[in-house]
C-alpha cells in the first residue's frame, strides 16, 4: 500500500472554529429566568449551546464565532434582565 501526499490545491479538512463566552447577568433567580435566557440567546445567529446559572448570575455561550456583546446584551434585555459585561 502507497500513501500519497494531497495535493497543494486539494481542500484540506478544515478544523471547526469555535468561541466560548461568559456573560454576567443580574435578575435571573430561578430556572424559568435561566431558560428565558437562554432561548433569547440561542436564537442569535452561530450559537451553539446556552448554559444560564441563575445561582451563579452567569450565562456561558458557545458560537461558531465571537459574538457581539450587543447582539447578547440585546437579547438578554428582550428575555427582562440585564447583561452586566463579560466574567
Amino acid at each position: 500500500m502507497v500513501l500519497q501526499e494531497p495535493e497543494p490545491n486539494e481542500p484540506t479538512v478544515l478544523e471547526e472554529v469555535m468561541s466560548t463566552a461568559v456573560f454576567t447577568v443580574s435578575g435571573m433567580s430561578c430556572g424559568h429566568c435561566e431558560k428565558s435566557i437562554s432561548e433569547e440567546i440561542s436564537s442569535l445567529p452561530g450559537v451553539t449551546e446556552v448554559s444560564a446559572d441563575a445561582k451563579a448570575g452567569t450565562v456561558t455561550v458557545a458560537s461558531e464565532q465571537p459574538l457581539e456583546d450587543e447582539a447578547v446584551r440585546a437579547a438578554v434585555d428582550e428575555a427582562g434582565y440585564q447583561l452586566v459585561g463579560r466574567a
